[in-house]
């Protein structure tokens, strides 16, 4: 009888030690995932780009360790469509969310990311990750396209396309659907809750985004920052510049976070801007930096919507390289699908980065890439690249859509000679490569003017 029972216990113990086992599994063989989003950072202003009056060590550290990709691309040149086209892998167009969306823009109906459409967050809960989401939204307001809603098990963060910094008036903070009273700093708030979803979720395999609303206006930042920066003498880039540090500083808290649990390592991190800095008239300027790139926030010049990229994991990803090839924000979703080892389907338009930034993969993530933004557009085909962009960084009438364009980026990355006249062929080749991808697309699902 004894050896009965304690052979009952044995088999008892030993389906504890098989069932923690399997606990630990999703933190020993797969990674986690981390996307720090930063909102209308300029082109020039972190360090890995040039900057020199901003330090940024920590965002630095990501280009130091991983993969600086100097042709990354987002598919909208404003916050939310370039939101909607990361958390689905798809242009954003394809489904009519083309313009951010407004209670004004459609009185009456609900406005937000499609009900149709299928989150990062969604798929990868549906793997077994814990999802956790940091900052701004931006992706609707209403119970039914809000974050719990859309995938994420935890947030905290407010729904609107900008608030203050500090405590005030303006989009309610919220901890899952409950409006919570803030008095920190907003960036150093979405820095420590984001430590404090790692730190609660280390055991298991996590997906974080933490979305920055920094460095979107209002211009607000804290004394002591601003006095790091009283050698910049223009006041709008002091604060600028105040905001990036603040960012810089969460950062570096987050990776040192995953630094001091062992978790680095096993980590997938992607930083990017939504979209360029917004430096033309006609857009609320934050003080940011796009060169040596013309365009602004808000056009589909490469100022609009080329940005700083980077993709670090350690041990699977080499250190401290260039990418010079052309990839965009839509890649995320299925390089995390890949990572994460669940399954992606024939929808996205994006692809997994990995084989191609590893080395393992020749040729180019995208041959061709896409804009349409109201009667603004954009495609890039190699080094060619055909727009018509807002009149308004020609100092023209904003909102009006300038005439087409031609550049050859190799050569002229700030789109400052136009060959439309003198390589016609080209135009209308590329023009009918655009066109073929517009007719797959839908109208827009609410108005907007591309201002």
């Amino acid at each position: 009888m004894k050896n009965c029972i304690r052979l009952i216990l044995a088999l008892v113990i030993a389906g504890v030690a098989m069932s923690s086992s399997r606990a630990a599994d999703p933190v020993s063989h797969r990674p986690n995932i981390v996307i720090l989003l930063a909102d209308d950072l300029g082109y020039a202003d972190v360090g890995f780009q040039g900057c020199r009056d901003i330090p940024t060590p920590h965002i630095d550290s990501l280009a130091r360790n991983g993969v600086r990709c100097t042709n990354g691309y987002v598919s909208g040149p404003y916050c939310s469509p370039t939101r909607a086209g990361l958390l689905t892998g798809r242009y954003q167009q394809r489904f009519g969310h083309e313009f951010n969306p407004s209670r004004a823009n459609k009185a009456g109906d609900p406005i937000g990311l499609p009900l149709t459409e299928t989150t990062i967050a969604d798929r990868l809960r549906k793997a077994g990750y814990v999802t956790g989401m940091v900052g701004k939204w931006h992706l609707g307001e209403e119970p039914q396209f809000q974050p719990p809603q859309r995938g994420f098990d935890e947030l905290f963060g407010f729904l609107a396309g900008a608030r203050p910094y500090f405590s005030g008036k303006g989009s309610p903070i919220l901890r899952g659907a409950k409006p919570v009273e803030e008095h920190q700093y907003l960036t150093d708030a979405f820095a420590r809750e984001a430590v404090a979803f790692i730190e609660n979720h280390k055991a298991h395999a996590f997906f974080l985004y933490l979305a920055f609303n920094a460095v979107h206006t209002p211009m607000e930042a804290t004394s002591g920052r601003l006095e790091k920066f009283a050698s910049i003498s223009d006041t709008r880039r002091r604060t600028y510049a105040a905001m990036m540090s603040a960012m810089d500083d969460a950062v570096g808290r987050v990776l040192e976070t995953l630094r001091s649990n062992g978790l680095e390592e096993n980590t997938l991190i992607f930083f990017f801007s939504d979209n360029g800095g917004p430096t033309m008239k006609g857009t609320t300027i934050n003080g940011s930096i796009n060169a040596p790139l013309r365009g602004s926030k808000r056009t589909t010049l490469e100022g609009g919507i080329r940005v700083p990229f980077v993709v670090q994991w350690k041990g699977k990803l080499p250190a401290d390289k260039v990418y010079d090839r052309s990839l965009i924000q839509l890649d995320v979703l299925p390089t995390a699908l890949a990572a994460a080892g669940a399954p992606a389907d024939a929808k996205l338009d994006g692809v997994d980065l990995v084989p191609y930034l590893s080395g393992k993969k020749a040729g180019t993530p995208h041959e061709t890439l896409y804009w349409r933004f109201g009667d603004q557009m954009a495609l890039r085909h190699g080094d060619w690249k055909i727009v018509r962009y807002d009149s308004a960084a020609d100092d023209g009438q904003p909102g009006v859509a300038a005439p087409m364009k031609l550049y050859n980026l190799a050569a002229d990355i700030g789109e400052a000679r136009d060959l439309a006249k003198v390589q016609p062929d080209k135009v209308k080749e590329l023009e009918a490569v655009w066109q073929a991808w517009n007719a797959q697309l839908v109208p827009p699902l609410w108005g907007g003017t591309g201002k």
